[in-house]
């Protein structure tokens, strides 16, 4: 316990040093570097919302009933590099095909009273389908362009027979200059039954890098889901994959996977310049810090409520809402381009500033 406690203070003294720095970090962004302006564009006939950066591309959302969930697809650091794999969209010369639920950026979970939505894509044969679930947007309720893009949607938690199981209403947040991209993301779930969402491993904010960020590594690995299933992840051959995970609390490499931290970075070599993408835990969230579910073949999660299964059984959350409760979670990613990789220091700069101004 006192271990713990520890632990939680010193998350404590890192949250007030990086709100004590913002006002610090807010001056000195404005005056080096532009604040491009966001373009946020829906697409009706195509189920999809665009944004752009300075008139570049940023990313898409794509919702579209014919899927399983909606998503950020593609989504592109400041050099214009992809940092997202392009399976099962638009596959790319020798990336891996596995796991095709792993699609763009997105948030759901392995069990919502025994339904998987994580796992479900097309490649569920429909004898199976019952077990699975299906997030449908039923609404774009708001987008605005400018120096801070804006998107609202939102979006019901189904069964196959089209039961409601949670109500969701999203806002993004988009942010971009010369060097980085940032995306806010704010998730409201609203029980319109009584929801159990047990410790699981899949869930919850998941993100499936580009090859090139993936961590190198020639064994071939075996993964299983809470229902047997097993997805065999290849070695890489080629010399590509050139990622690496670092947390707030030192975690690196493999050893980032089933451990707690305020935020998690992979850092990769893409084209001339070193990406890094952070996604940042917010101390207002479920189960904070996160556990990180961070796997070297290029899957990026942040799961707060899987703590059972990756303690080891040392901890329980077994979260659950009564009908008509609501539960919220906050995220934000950041994508840099440079010949570096983000520093610690400028990562909780970006997060002092997440922590004052998202409520």
């Amino acid at each position: 316990m006192e271990k713990r406690n520890s632990f939680f203070l010193g998350q404590l003294m890192l949250v007030l040093g990086c709100i004590f720095t913002v006002t610090a970090y807010g001056q000195t962004s404005k005056s080096k570097l532009q604040v491009y302006n966001i373009e946020v564009t829906p697409v009706d006939a195509s189920k999809k919302v665009t944004i752009t950066a300075d008139g570049k591309p940023f990313s898409e959302l794509v919702y579209t009933d014919t899927l399983e969930k909606p998503f950020l697809y593609p989504i592109y650091a400041p050099d214009g590099q992809l940092i997202t794999r392009g399976f099962p969209f638009a596959p790319r010369k020798d990336e891996p095909t596995d796991h095709p639920h792993h699609t763009g950026l997105w948030l759901n979970y392995e069990s919502v009273n025994g339904l998987d939505f994580w796992n479900n894509s097309y490649a569920i044969p429909e004898d199976k389908k019952s077990k699975y679930g299906w997030i449908k947007t039923k609404k774009i309720v708001k987008t605005k362009s400018g120096k801070k893009g804006e998107l609202k949607m939102q979006a019901t938690w189904e069964n196959q027979k089209n039961q409601v199981l949670l109500n969701e209403t999203t806002t993004y947040f988009f942010r971009a200059d010369e060097n980085k991209r940032i995306i806010d993301r704010v998730t409201t779930l609203t029980a319109a039954q009584d929801v159990n969402m047990p410790d699981v491993k899949d869930g919850m904010l998941g993100l499936r890098l580009a090859h090139e960020l993936e961590l190198p590594s020639k064994e071939k690995k075996e993964f299983k889901d809470d229902k047997g299933n097993v997805t065999v992840v290849e070695g890489s051959a080629d010399g590509v994959p050139s990622g690496n995970y670092i947390t707030s609390e030192g975690k690196e490499g493999d050893a980032a996977w089933g451990t707690r931290a305020q935020w998690c970075m992979l850092y990769g070599k893409q084209g001339d310049d070193t990406t890094s993408i952070v996604i940042i835990d917010h101390p207002r969230n479920p189960g904070y810090p996160t556990y990180w579910h961070a796997r070297g073949y290029g899957l990026f999660a942040a799961n707060p409520l899987g703590q059972k299964a990756f303690s080891n059984g040392k901890e329980t959350l077994n979260f659950a809402l009564k009908q008509g409760q609501s539960v919220t979670f906050r995220y934000r990613v950041v994508i840099a381009s440079g010949k570096q990789r983000l520093s610690n220091e400028d990562i909780n700069l970006v997060a002092g500033d997440f922590f004052q101004n998202t409520r």
